[in-house]
């Protein structure tokens, strides 16, 4: 498939009946749950898992999210979900980035970014990233090609 990055982190999902809303396609919520799976799932790849989040007491939070549906999906479909991290800032911030495609013709379904802030759990205020999230993190930034 044709990616907007080199080397997305992928992961494979399909809706099933409980994802399809009265329009008969895949719930939009559904794709926001996916999102939140695979960057768990690329985050753990990348060594830092929820586990090491609270040990650290630190964690890169949702400031701001956007999807952008471009066509619907359809039950028992099945597609390729990307996420790869863009823009960071080294100290507070950084973006993640989605994509989501049909297997069957490769054709971009939705989009989504989200901005990231990183915050100290125990108290929920911005706080610099901690040498690990650095370490993990900047290393695996991608830029759009397309």
């Amino acid at each position: 498939m044709d990616w907007d990055v080199p080397s997305p982190f992928l992961l494979s999902v399909c809706p099933q009946a409980a994802d399809i809303d009265g329009l008969n396609h895949t719930n939009n919520a559904v794709y926001v749950q996916w999102c939140e799976r695979i960057a768990w799932a690329h985050s753990e790849a990348l060594g830092l898992s929820l586990a090491d989040y609270r040990s650290l007491d630190r964690a890169m939070a949702i400031q701001r999210a956007t999807y952008d549906y471009l066509l619907p999906t359809l039950l028992g479909e099945p597609l390729r979900l990307a996420t790869w991290l863009g823009a960071a800032d080294g100290r507070l911030s950084m973006q993640r980035h989605f994509q989501l495609r049909r297997e069957r013709d490769g054709v971009c379904v939705m989009r989504g970014q989200w901005n990231l802030v990183c915050i100290e759990l125990s108290s929920g205020r911005a706080r610099r990233m901690p040498a690990e999230f650095m370490v993990r993190y900047l290393p695996a930034i991608q830029q759009r090609t397309a």
